[in-house]
């Protein structure tokens, strides 16, 4: 049976068509390497940008975005496998020659794989905010966490971070600019009005104000300096309660 050639999720269309099998790519790397960091150029077989899109779900945001930028590479990741399933299917039926996707947690991907300075733009999309003070431990967004980005950025380098929590929110915007020049992105996306992720979708659907910025790498920041500076700049230990907890539940339990 042949496949739909546009695909729908939560009533906005997954971007690009799906192509007749013959016109398939393979964008899975089934095992990340022992050791880092990731050769962009024998990866992708030619030298381009890299766009590294951590944490990307089911894909939504790579997928457009390499639709849109033929001309750029794009590396994505996420933790759980049943998700880069989806977005490796998805990538493999446009075609995207220019996409790869892998299983692995975004903490040691920018820690070890990333490299240094080879990256044009980094995106983070609604990171887990862990609501249990017993979890807080495994929240990613931390000074660390931040140095390795700003590390792996080229200089001038974008990093582009979103969230529907308002509690994360307020840390992100104390610790952030110590190592990015952070401006608000107000309005919706224009190249996804309707929202670069699922999350996003889903959350503007139940009424929930989406934080946006994008930031530009601090040249005047060291990577030497970004380490010891993150070891002075405080943890993400904030107590997160609202709707928005609701949403992450029923994620999780679609997630499985």
């Amino acid at each position: 049976m042949q496949p739909a050639e546009i695909e729908m999720e939560f009533g906005v269309p997954i971007p690009g068509r799906i192509l007749p099998a013959d016109q398939w790519v393979k964008t899975g790397i089934k095992r990340l390497p022992e050791d880092g960091p990731l050769d962009w150029e024998a990866i992708f077989g030619r030298k381009a940008p890299i766009v590294l899109d951590l944490g990307c779900g089911n894909g939504r945001f790579t997928l457009g975005s390499a639709l849109a930028r033929p001309e750029v590479d794009h590396f994505a990741i996420d933790v759980l496998p049943m998700v880069i399933r989806y977005a490796t299917r998805r990538g493999n039926q446009r075609g995207l020659s220019n996409v790869r996707f892998a299983v692995k947690d975004a903490e040691t991907f920018a820690r070890q794989y990333a490299g240094e300075g080879g990256v044009a733009e980094v995106h983070l999309y609604h990171p887990q905010p862990y609501h249990d003070a017993r979890q807080a431990h495994r929240r990613l967004f931390t000074p660390r966490f931040l140095a390795d980005v700003h590390r792996a950025l080229q200089p001038d380098g974008l990093f582009v971070v979103q969230t529907d929590n308002p509690d994360y929110w307020e840390y992100m915007v104390r610790v952030v600019p110590h190592f990015f020049a952070f401006q608000e992105q107000a309005e919706p996306w224009p190249d996804s009005p309707e929202g670069r992720t699922r999350r996003e979708i889903v959350a503007r659907q139940r009424g929930l104000k989406i934080f946006r910025r994008i930031g530009r790498r601090r040249s005047d920041v060291e990577p030497a300096a970004a380490l010891e500076l993150a070891r002075s700049l405080p943890e993400p230990k904030f107590r997160s309660r609202g709707p928005w907890c609701d949403l992450d539940r029923w994620e999780s339990s679609e997630r499985g």
